[in-house]
């Protein structure tokens, strides 16, 4: 190595500087080489503005061929859920978005039977992620877990329906719930405080987890603990969303008009709109992280406590000369030991159960 090549080195050098602190640098790099990958669930009764929200949330058009049912269809519709992903990019970084709607969902007269379908589906996608995990490729495994589920609350009662207890009850052992008061301006201030409260107590009486967000460290900055603590107020957050752009003071503004005046959906003295969307994306990844370590993770134990069958895999085909390809026998080896994993789990549940 030349004497100019070595003074190039040692003139990054500085004493005492290792160059570990640059780490942080090269995750952020290889994360945006790669992107980032959110599903959100939205749950409610037809007519809430789910799909307007959505749409307003991320300034983009998930539904632009969506046809929407007239009152006969809807008493026949069953719940069926419709997953829209869209690929969206902002100053170089890359989010594939993933939104499933659920629409049907209350619909009915009887809606009883309204959230096993969201269940199933939820229940599917952790199972295909468990098959994935349990595959030979596991580099390029598509996670579509349920990260996100809002669920949305209709501001002309007087709280939370039966259905509205029923489902959270259900799922929020699932998914990372997230209520929010659908049409907020139809409620005056008062009214709208008035009704958050009910909200929780309801939950709270029904001992529903929602999404609760994480404490602050002592060492962050006090913008950002103000900032937390605020979203902890707004819950559930009461929202209207809008597409439309109007002219308010000269200044161009997303909104609703009407006789009495405007409606800016991005004011957070109108409603809680910027709030929802700073917590999901200021939280996103600690939504992703307790889908991995709580919700999936418990789901993970069940089936493994049951047994897990083998993943499918397609039949293996010999050659004319009967030799078997070296993929082939490469997956013959990964199938007899994760055979040989399960009968050893099974010893050791039949172990302790005869211990106990």
């Amino acid at each position: 190595m030349s004497n100019e090549s070595v003074k190039s080195f040692s003139s990054l050098e500085t004493p005492g500087y290792v160059g570990f602190a640059n780490l942080p640098n090269q995750v952020h790099r290889k994360s945006v080489k790669k992107g980032f990958e959110f599903t959100l669930m939205v749950v409610g009764e037809s007519g809430l503005g789910k799909s307007t929200l959505v749409n307003a949330l991320f300034l983009t058009d998930l539904y632009p061929e969506r046809l929407v049912p007239d009152a006969v269809e809807k008493m026949k519709q069953t719940v069926k859920l419709e997953p829209s992903t869209v690929e969206i990019e902002e100053r170089g970084v890359k989010l594939r978005l993933t939104v499933v709607d659920t629409p049907g969902y209350g619909d009915a007269i009887d809606n009883t039977d309204s959230f096993s379908e969201i269940i199933r589906y939820i229940d599917e996608q952790f199972e295909r992620f468990l098959r994935d995990e349990s595959g030979l490729n596991r580099k390029n495994i598509m996670d579509n877990r349920i990260h996100c589920c809002f669920y949305f609350i209709s501001p002309f009662g007087h709280g939370l329906k039966p259905l509205d207890i029923e489902f959270m009850k259900q799922l929020h052992n699932k998914v990372n719930i997230v209520p929010v008061i659908a049409k907020a301006d139809v409620l005056t201030k008062k009214e709208m405080q008035k009704l958050k409260k009910k909200v929780l107590d309801e939950i709270a009486e029904n001992g529903i987890r929602i999404y609760s967000l994480p404490e602050c460290d002592s060492d962050e900055d006090e913008e950002y603990k103000e900032q937390v603590r605020q979203l902890k107020q707004a819950v559930p957050f009461a929202v209207c969303g809008a597409n439309t752009l109007l002219e308010v003071r000269g200044r161009k503004v997303r909104g609703r008009l009407y006789p009495w005046g405007v409606v800016e959906v991005e004011n957070p003295e109108h409603c809680d709109f910027i709030k929802l969307r700073t917590m999901l994306i200021t939280h996103m990844q600690d939504l992703q992280e307790i889908t991995q370590q709580v919700h999936y993770e418990n789901y993970r134990s069940e089936r493994l406590a049951k047994g897990v069958p083998p993943p499918k895999r397609n039949t293996i085909i010999e050659d004319k000369s009967g030799a078997v390809g070296e993929k082939d026998r490469i997956l013959q080896e990964k199938e007899a030991e994760l055979k040989r994993m399960q009968e050893m789990i099974a010893a050791m549940q039949a172990k302790m159960q005869q211990t106990q």
